[in-house]
């Protein structure tokens, strides 16, 4: 018995150490990052995970056009509102969700998902609280490494994903009547 215990002791170290690694080597290819915003009314979190771009093709290659991304790498990005909102002008309440995008062109399908804390790609759409179409735009420089970040507006702001020469926008608003 004690040899079956020492056995099952050793399987579960050598696992845990695994495991540690491979965490600590796919955050070092793609780092965690933070995106927020308190302004005009709106309070917005978002955590993510950077993948870059090393000289691949990335919308409409690694990121395939009309197929649900994580919207970063490893775990599922996570989007955090402290109030009431409309996205592109569908109402969203405050809470915590997975963000996911289905990439195309000329626009982006952005998706409100509540469950959270899965490894990126254990998407469930039977859980999706909000699907929107946004807009998207080709920059003239190209970002190497995918970002997120935050641009003011009146009664909100734009939430901007940037990556190599894509920039899709997500307009976030306070929503009146709350």
């Amino acid at each position: 018995m004690k040899k079956v215990l020492w056995i099952v002791g050793i399987i579960a170290v050598v696992l845990l150490l695994g495991f540690f690694g491979l965490r600590s080597y796919t955050k070092s290819s793609s780092p965690e990052a933070v995106a927020e915003i308190n302004e005009n009314g709106v309070q917005v979190k978002v955590e993510y995970c950077q993948p870059y771009k090393k000289g691949r093709k990335i919308f409409g290659g690694l990121v395939p056009y009309g197929e649900v991304w994580r919207t970063g790498a490893n775990e599922a990005t996570i989007i955090t509102l402290e109030q009431n909102v409309t996205v592109a002008g569908q109402p969203l309440d405050e809470g915590e969700y997975s963000l996911w995008t289905i990439p195309s062109e000329g626009s982006w399908m952005v998706i409100f998902n509540r469950e959270t804390g899965q490894w990126g790609t254990n998407y469930d759409q039977t859980k999706d609280v909000l699907r929107v179409p946004v807009a998207a735009r080709k920059r003239n420089a190209v970002a190497e490494q995918f970002y997120i970040s935050f641009a003011p507006q009146s009664g909100g702001t734009d939430m901007l994903l940037a990556w190599d020469q894509t920039e899709a926008i997500v307009p976030i608003r306070v929503r009146e009547n709350q």
